[in-house]
């Protein structure tokens, strides 16, 4: 088989040729040999006649048997050595008259013509017969007295051999076109360089523009336009690659391209180090860029509050300051002529340097081509603008567009999650600490401070007072005015004692409308002082209502002081917030003091419970209590929390007031066991099936054994380790964090599941979420029972619930009381929820 186009067409050539060869030879050898039987019919024809005419002569003049056996031997000798041969045969009216003589045997042809009186040819491939009757005449009748005219009296048969004519004329054919044959092998060699020479030297140039598509680059500036295969089908296929590689030129893609483009996907991935580090990430993504195309910056600017900018620059190289000058002035120019920024220029640029070892000129930035996104949200109010800078060809080709879309894309979406979740995170720590509402220190920090406050004073040996404010005859002005004035109200009212109270004192929203005030350094006298100028300021205080009307309060007081009424911190606030009950109970308005009297009601009041605690957990009295979490998308009760109840004088009344007291005696970790001990019956009981939350006592984890004592009751029970969720309060941990962590840890790898109790109350919020690998989110209840009320609950809500979302935690809401929050709870995505409209605690599991 030919390998190469021009052995290809010289093999045709001589294909062609010899068949024209063949079909020549072919015709000219018939066309001999028809000719051949044509001259062999006519000279047979000639030959017969010729006879004819001798024997007419003879046979006029009458001749003997004698003179026809001499005139037989004289044919015979005549024509021996030629290629004919003749016979005569005579009818039998001769042979009537005159006898028989020896002749050939007569054949069919020679007894047609005996009896039909018609001259015949006959040829086949070997000879040419003609067969000449001899009729009788008139003069005949004279010799043939029994014949009559018309009559046939014999024929003439003669015979010419043809084959050996026709193949004396072959060989001279044959030598001819043997002769002839080098003329048509040259005549082939020559028409094919003639076909090949026009082809070959366009294809070799057509191959050679092939073989230099090395990158897409290179195919994108291939053109065989100018190539002429002089042949106008041939050039027809060039024509369609042409069409074809334009066509693909807009659609292919580089190899590493590609891999970037796929590799720009992981890059969606949002963890806890791409919060913290999202700088690096951004240099580390120009990096990867550059692999694949040059690329001079990053940008972002995103806006992050009312008036907050963040403005970032990320430079592959290290610029030159006249290259930086020109890109802030482009930047100052983006931020005008964006709507959302609202001219705001406000702001400081940070750079970024990627890869000090290289610079980026003014001839390189005069080079730029800058591209942008914009992604604004409007929950969290976050936005900005991302931008990039490449080469100004790069910018212009249509894939590399593509590519440069869902580079600015990951950029808007990673930075603008960081950016959210960043806020999300601030709103959580300033929550978490902080009350919505009037934005003091809430009942969480204060019970922080509260105890801080007691080892400090302890520590440096001086006095410190607490308060407990309620403000008096609020609850009319709600219902009245409606909870959108009410809140108005509480607002003024706290920004109020904000005013009255020291620079250093702490001033907490202890819940609803009772606040705190803790004053460092300062005795009763001091503490009395600051009080009554705070009952004075409240009666002066008014405020408009929607009526046109001014509406007024009084504040009723109470007063503890450290460690004059108190060394601890439960008992300190107990007795200051007895004072303030005491204040309400004789005609509010007012300050109250305790007495000696009301300390001791107050000590008795606690031995009274230890002794009854003590009494429960010796007659195994810790009552377990469940109640049910519903999910939100089945509506099945597949959790339910392990709540603590304790039986006393045939009641079971809750153990949340003698938790503190369990705690200060060390028996906590024993109730703690026992109540998971019994629930853990419970659930053999019931066969129940679904997940139990249990909550941990910080007080508990100290000791050394309790997880393998907890361990041990799970595989006595043979309770799956999947259907155990350990509740960990944030508020309350704080102070054990490291066992915490360890404990966790362990039983984490055990393959149990962990939640984050009352999210939201303390300061660590998000630092559990990062530190520990948490499966559940309890959303503090104080943010969930006034949703509906308060913008800033709902808000507070919503971050914790996207937050979640992001990181593959499953939140579940806590004080759910009515439809209403339920509905709302609902929309916003919450998994599961928890409550008295969902279902109070039972001593059964709710299925």
């Amino acid at each position: 088989m030919p390998k190469t186009l021009k052995n290809f067409i010289f093999s045709i050539n001589i294909i062609l040729l010899t068949s024209l060869f063949l079909m020549i030879f072919l015709f000219t050898t018939y066309l001999h040999t028809s000719l051949a039987k044509k001259d062999a019919v006519k000279h047979a024809d000639a030959l017969a006649s010729q006879i004819f005419s001798s024997m007419y002569q003879v046979m006029k003049q009458g001749w003997s048997r004698e003179d026809l056996n001499e005139f037989m031997a004289s044919l015979n000798t005549n024509f021996d050595e030629s290629s004919y041969s003749i016979a005569i045969y005579r009818s039998d009216i001769v042979k009537a008259m005159s006898g028989e003589v020896p002749e050939k045997p007569k054949d069919d042809a020679i007894l047609q013509a005996l009896q039909q009186q018609e001259k015949m040819t006959i040829m086949d491939t070997q000879s040419v017969r003609q067969i000449l009757p001899l009729v009788a005449k008139e003069e005949c009748l004279a010799c043939h007295t029994n014949a009559k005219a018309g009559d046939v009296l014999g024929v003439i048969d003669v015979e010419q051999n043809v084959i050996d004519v026709i193949q004396e004329t072959l060989v001279d054919y044959v030598l001819f076109f043997l002769i002839i044959i080098p003329l048509f092998a040259f005549a082939a060699y020559v028409a094919s360089r003639y076909t090949t020479g026009k082809i070959t030297g366009s294809l070799k140039l057509f191959n050679a523009k092939v073989k230099k598509i090395n990158s897409i680059k290179d195919f994108k500036a291939f053109d065989s336009t100018e190539i002429d295969l002089k042949f106008d089908e041939v050039n027809a296929i060039i024509h369609n690659v042409n069409i074809l590689a334009s066509k693909l030129k807009e659609i292919a893609v580089d190899k590493d391209l590609l891999e970037f483009e796929i590799q720009l996907l992981d890059k969606f991935i949002i963890t806890s180090d791409v919060v913290r580090d999202w700088r690096d990430y951004i240099g580390e993504l120009l990096n990867d860029i550059n692999r694949v195309m040059t690329t001079y910056t990053l940008m972002t600017i995103f806006r992050v509050g009312d008036d907050q900018f963040e403005v970032d620059v990320f430079w592959y190289g290290v610029p030159d300051e006249k290259v930086k000058e020109s890109f802030e002035a482009y930047i100052e120019a983006s931020v005008k002529e964006s709507d959302y920024f609202l001219g705001y220029t406000d702001y400081t640029i940070r750079h970024n340097i990627s890869m000090h070892h290289t610079h980026v000129t003014m001839k390189d930035y005069e080079d730029f081509a800058h591209r942008t996104k914009s992604l604004f949200l409007d929950t969290p109010k976050i936005g900005g603008i991302v931008g990039i800078s490449v080469q100004s060809e790069i910018a212009t080709d249509p894939i590399r567009h593509i590519v440069i879309d869902s580079i600015l894309t990951t950029m808007a979406n990673l930075v603008g999650s960081v950016k959210a979740i960043n806020k999300y995170t601030n709103d959580l720590e300033f929550y978490a600490a902080h009350d919505p509402l009037t934005g003091l220190f809430n009942q969480r920090v204060f019970t922080d401070f509260l105890e801080y406050e007691i080892k400090r004073a302890s520590h440096h040996g001086y006095s410190f007072a607490l308060m407990v404010i309620d403000c008096d005859n609020f609850k009319p002005i709600n219902d009245t005015y409606g909870h959108a004035f009410g809140d108005m109200f509480l607002q003024e009212f706290a920004h109020l004692l904000s005013e009255i109270k020291r620079d250093e004192d702490i001033l907490s929203r202890y819940g609803g409308d009772e606040f705190t005030i803790i004053l460092p350094e300062c005795d009763l006298a001091g503490a009395l002082a600051v009080s009554h100028k705070l009952v004075k300021a409240v009666e002066s205080f008014r405020l408009l209502a929607t009526d046109q009307t001014f509406v007024s309060v009084t504040a009723s007081i109470g007063v503890a002081v450290y460690p004059d009424h108190a060394s601890t911190p439960k008992e300190l606030f107990l007795i200051a917030d007895g004072m303030m009950y005491k204040v309400k109970e004789e005609g509010k308005n007012g300050v109250r003091v305790p007495t000696q009297n009301d300390i001791l009601h107050v000590v008795k009041e606690q031995k009274a419970k230890s002794a009854l605690l003590m009494d429960a957990v010796a007659n195994n009295r810790i009552v377990p209590y469940f109640q049910p979490i519903r999910t939100v998308a089945t509506g099945e009760y597949e959790i339910h929390e392990l709540l603590m109840r304790i039986e006393i004088d045939g009641k079971v009344i809750s153990a949340y007031e003698f938790i503190e007291v369990a705690e200060s005696m060390s028996i906590i970790n024993r109730m703690d066991l026992m109540v998971i001990e019994n629930a853990f019956q419970r659930i053999i009981e019931e066969n129940y099936k679904g997940i139990l939350f249990i909550n941990l006592s910080p007080k508990s984890l100290v000791v050394g054994n309790y997880a393998d004592s907890v361990t041990k009751l799970i595989h006595t029970y043979n309770i799956p380790k999947e259907r155990v969720v350990f509740e960990i309060t944030e508020r309350e941990t704080v102070k054990n964090f490291s066992v915490l962590e360890k404990f966790v840890l362990n039983l984490k790898m055990a393959g149990y599941q962990f939640a984050i109790d009352d999210f939201g109350s303390g300061f660590s919020s998000f630092h559990y979420i990062k530190k520990f690998p948490i499966d559940f989110l309890k959303i503090d209840g104080e943010f969930i029972v006034n949703i509906n009320r308060d913008k800033r609950d709902m808000a507070f809500v919503h971050s914790i619930v996207t937050l979640a979302k992001e990181l593959g935690v499953k939140t579940v809401a806590e004080y759910v009381e009515d439809e209403a929050i339920v509905k709302t709870l609902s929309t916003m995505g919450v998994d599961y929820m928890q409550g008295f409209h969902i279902g109070r605690p039972s001593p059964k599991f709710k299925h």
